[in-house]
């Protein structure tokens, strides 16, 4: 039995509830077999898109009809709780489908960053819809929002995206696990927080949920940490004629890649990172796949595995 901490893309939940339901029917059945296998696993997701909607909804019924105006971190929680709903909802009825007695729950989790981090001075993370140029820029310079060009695909507003340094509900999330129950926690990333005279406060970020995984995956000592995206491994020379993908690698041919700027810093770059955070010692391991590869998961050779480089014990 392995402890196994499995982070979702929030691009691959969906783009609406109606579609999330339909991708999650599918994704529910590949993570009941690891939970089937003896596995205990805990759930994290992304919400770059969803968060970003809910608050250009916010936004736009407070400029029309006046409504009250939601702060950004309520968003993130408004976003946690619905897709952690339909995430537990779907897993439930498949755990019951296939006779497995477990409870599941989602934990609205809050995460915190040092109000200090430099990243808020840079923001890089991409949230909400994509907009022609014109268009974004209008928006930029009407709500003093930051734009940027978004992998070919159109114009996203970034927010800050600050290193998480605690979480703040960990110690529940550890009970509900001891207890059998399948979590579903640190959605987007967690709402990001900073302290003030002992106080907690939400902020205007996300953070990387990867890197969040990666930090919950170790104060839960698990055995694995898995990075479900849109590819089936990670390469080399991604999307050019020479590309290749990598079955294995050590973090010490990670940090060798990295150096030479093998990956995206939109895309690959943080799930590498994450992974990097996470590989504490040998006994650890971390896998980058696709949700389709999942069905596989007792095959050695899905995916992209990542083990501690022998020098890095010295």
């Amino acid at each position: 039995m392995s402890r196994i901490v499995v982070a979702l893309g929030g691009n691959a939940l969906g783009n609406n509830p109606e579609e999330q339901r339909k991708i999650l029917k599918k994704t529910v059945i590949s993570l009941v077999n690891l939970i089937k296998d003896g596995n205990e696993v805990i759930l994290t997701h992304g919400n770059g898109p969803q968060v970003g909607q809910i608050s250009l909804a916010m936004e736009y019924s407070h400029s029309k009809i006046n409504t009250s105006n939601m702060p950004f971190a309520e968003c993130g929680s408004m976003s946690q709780g619905y897709i952690g709903y339909q995430l537990q909802q779907t897993l439930e009825r498949e755990l019951k489908r296939q006779g497995i007695k477990k409870d599941c729950v989602t934990v609205i989790t809050q995460v915190l960053v040092d109000a200090n981090d430099k990243a808020f001075k840079n923001p890089t993370k991409p949230i909400g819809l994509f907009y022609e140029k014109e268009k974004a820029m209008q928006i930029a310079k009407e709500k003093k929002q930051v734009f940027v060009s978004d992998a070919e695909r159109g114009y996203r507003r970034v927010v800050p995206s600050p290193k998480p340094i605690d979480i703040i509900e960990k110690k529940a999330i550890k009970l509900l696990i001891e207890n059998g129950v399948i979590a579903i926690a640190c959605g987007g990333g967690g709402i990001p927080v900073i302290k003030k005279r002992q106080e907690l406060l939400g902020i205007d970020a996300v953070i990387d949920k990867d890197k969040t995984a990666a930090l919950l995956a170790k104060e839960l000592k698990a055995d694995i940490l898995l990075i479900l995206t849109a590819v089936s491994k990670v390469y080399l020379n991604f999307n050019k004629k020479n590309q290749q993908e990598i079955d294995q690698m050590t973090t010490l041919e990670a940090k060798k890649y990295i150096k030479n700027n093998e990956f995206a810093k939109g895309s690959m770059l943080p799930k590498i990172e994450a992974c990097l955070d996470f590989l504490t010692d040998n006994k650890k391991i971390a896998i980058i796949t696709s949700i389709e590869n999942l069905k596989d998961f007792q095959k050695k050779n899905i995916g992209t595995k990542i083990i501690k480089g022998e020098k890095e014990n010295e």
